[in-house]
């Protein structure tokens, strides 16, 4: 009887250390407040910029003229596309962007929907969220 009494309590014994072992590994020790917080990198904002000569964009005056009056045939694409043609989507945004805000063009337009046409025309779009300013 001994030994199944040993067993018994051996068992039990056991068991307290299997649990108080999981519950006390449960227990979070909070921080102190006055530890240091982890603070990301702060990058300053990058403004894109145009890398072409804007003024050269004065020649998709005529391509806009001719996509926005819907003149029958295809207007061509050369001179104006050929400047924007090496330029990321966002940085043919900001060329045409700044030239039509400049009047470079020559003609007072609704600028979102120019910037759509020309992008859309040369093969471009025009960046989610981007805003001529």
């Amino acid at each position: 009887m001994t030994s199944k009494a040993f067993a018994t309590s051996a068992l039990l014994l056991s068991l307290n250390l299997l649990f108080f072992t999981v519950v006390s590994s449960t227990h979070v020790v909070p921080c102190p407040a006055n530890a240091p917080k982890f603070q990301p990198k702060q990058y300053p904002p990058v403004i894109p910029t145009c890398p072409t000569d804007t003024l050269k964009l004065g020649v998709c005056a005529n391509l806009l003229n001719d996509l926005v009056h819907l003149v029958v045939g295809t207007p061509p694409k050369t001179p104006c596309c050929s400047l924007l043609g090496g330029l990321a989507d966002l940085e043919a945004a900001v060329c045409l962007c700044t030239a039509i805000k400049a009047n470079i063009l020559g003609i007072n337009l609704n600028v979102p929907v120019a910037l759509s046409l020309l992008l859309n025309y040369c093969g471009k779009n025009v960046p989610h969220g981007f805003q001529c300013s």
